[in-house]
């Protein structure tokens, strides 16, 4: 009994190692017309779509959306004011209500730029560029065409932090939204960062 019973598992896991998931793909394929082995992958940036309105981003986590603030699950958190790209103007200072925010850091915080740098470098440099000046991002070597935002420039540097952490929030122009993907907390992190890489270029930002 034990010897039969051996050998039909034997069998049983070779037939598995041999297959593996490829009838229950078929099953997939029959029913849905398509399975996981040919399913369309997307790179980086590519289709940056925006979540459903009212959902809680992935950018919440398990942290709280302000430094001193209870994670709820809320889709911001904080007590920043809603507003879009409709808000956005003027450029460079946007509406009452955008300029109503503060920046909590400034150039003199050494945590917050280094989480401004973590966060500039994982999100931002694909198309502004380590230095912020559009040269050497990466998106160039497949989209040459696409233009970015000289951030370390004159132009920006006379923006407001309001303005940018809007930007960053809401997007604008080619810019797509990154407010589903970066907490609160972190975008002010991001515009004092940018804010020292104007520094870096000579530019005098606000502090």
């Amino acid at each position: 009994m034990r010897s039969s019973t051996r050998v039909v598992l034997t069998a049983f896991a070779l037939v598995s190692v041999a297959t593996g998931c490829k009838p229950l793909d078929d099953g997939m394929v029959l029913i849905f017309g398509r399975s996981m082995r040919d399913s369309r992958s997307f790179d980086p940036y590519e289709n940056p779509l925006m979540p459903p309105e009212g959902s809680v981003a992935f950018a919440s986590g398990n942290s709280s959306a302000l430094a001193s603030d209870v994670n709820l699950g809320q889709p911001e958190g904080g007590n920043e004011p809603y507003f879009t790209q409709a808000n956005m103007f003027p450029i460079g200072t946007g509406d009452a209500a955008v300029a109503s925010m503060e920046n909590p850091f400034s150039l003199d915080d050494e945590r917050a730029l280094a989480r401004g740098q973590v966060m500039y470098e994982r999100t931002c440099v694909v198309c502004h560029g380590p230095q912020g000046i559009g040269t050497g991002a990466n998106i160039f070597e497949k989209y040459p065409a696409l233009a970015a935002y000289n951030l370390a420039g004159p132009q920006v540097a006379g923006y407001s932090d309001q303005y940018i952490y809007g930007m960053i929030r809401v997007g604008r122009g080619l810019m797509p939204a990154y407010g589903h993907q970066i907490r609160p907390i972190d975008r002010w992190a991001v515009v004092t960062y940018v804010r020292k890489l104007q520094a870096d270029a000579g530019q005098g930002g606000e502090e």
